[in-house]
């Protein structure tokens, strides 16, 4: 085969596979605009209209709730586990002490455990604690769930950061925190910025444990989907409406760091 019919065989495959992955984003885009009768018809010939953003942020659906307890549950998230995460990092990335290989294997374990056999645990507990439906359960569990993710991350973005600055300004008589503050986190910025990005993200779509620890006070954006079955069957225009209030938001974050994502990501995979 030549280069020339390699080229445009390699053109027509990336094509169709991005033809594939942004079709239902660009479906769900159209259908927001639809109206219940062209929401279930295939034709691309309709008058657009932004009832249905009117229609979820208002009663019985409500979707402005749902939209302030994303926002804070996925901060508050971010902005918990991504310091603690950071020192963490550090720690098994420069302390060489004793069964910190097997410590941190055991942190990164608890990403294999499935989220359905953890879930009764935390409902029983939260339960007792008086804490259902509450933003701060969620904000406990979502801590659970990403920390171990983002320690990972950020470790193998310090670990590829040499340690010459940092034991040039130990000997100068500079604390380990200062050296972490005024060294470490500037040169590994890049990392925590694309690993906090990751954090909102795995908690902004955050599904099962939202669903079974909420019901009416602390529902977030992907479990208020579900509301929009009704007896007349599912409401697509709705939910596509609701879907767009999901997506967007991640959408115009990655445009906005789309430079320091790339940096960071491949900063991590140089050591």
């Amino acid at each position: 085969m030549s280069k020339s019919v390699l080229w445009w065989v390699e053109r027509a495959l990336l094509l169709l596979i991005s033809s594939i992955v942004l079709f239902p984003i660009l479906w769900m885009f159209l259908t927001a605009f639809k109206r219940p009768r062209d929401a279930y018809s295939l034709s691309l010939d309709f008058s657009p209209t932004l009832s249905n953003f009117v229609t979820v942020f208002s009663d019985p659906w409500n979707l402005g709730d749902m939209v302030l307890n994303s926002v804070i549950v996925a901060s508050v998230t971010v902005l918990i586990a991504v310091p603690c995460a950071s020192l963490a990092a550090y720690s098994f990335s420069r302390f060489r002490v004793k069964g910190r290989k097997f410590l941190f294997f055991l942190i990164l374990s608890t990403q294999f455990i499935p989220a359905v056999v953890i879930v009764l645990p935390f409902f029983l507990m939260f339960r007792t604690l008086g804490l259902l439906d509450t933003r701060i359960a969620l904000i406990v569990v979502n801590l659970a769930i990403v920390t171990p993710f983002v320690i990972w991350m950020i470790k193998g973005f310090i670990d590829a950061i040499p340690t010459d600055s940092e034991e040039a300004a130990l000997i100068d008589g500079a604390s380990r925190l200062r050296v972490i503050r005024d060294i470490v986190l500037p040169m590994a910025a890049p990392g925590i910025l694309t690993s906090s990005i990751f954090c909102f993200i795995l908690t902004w779509n955050e599904f099962l444990f939202a669903l079974i620890l909420t019901r009416r006070d602390a529902v977030t954006l992907p479990v208020g989907l579900v509301s929009f079955r009704t007896e007349r069957g599912d409401l697509w225009e709705l939910m596509s409406a609701a879907g767009v209030m999901i997506t967007v938001p991640i959408f115009i974050m990655a445009l906005l760091i789309q430079k320091h994502f790339t940096r960071g990501m491949t900063a991590g995979a140089v050591k």
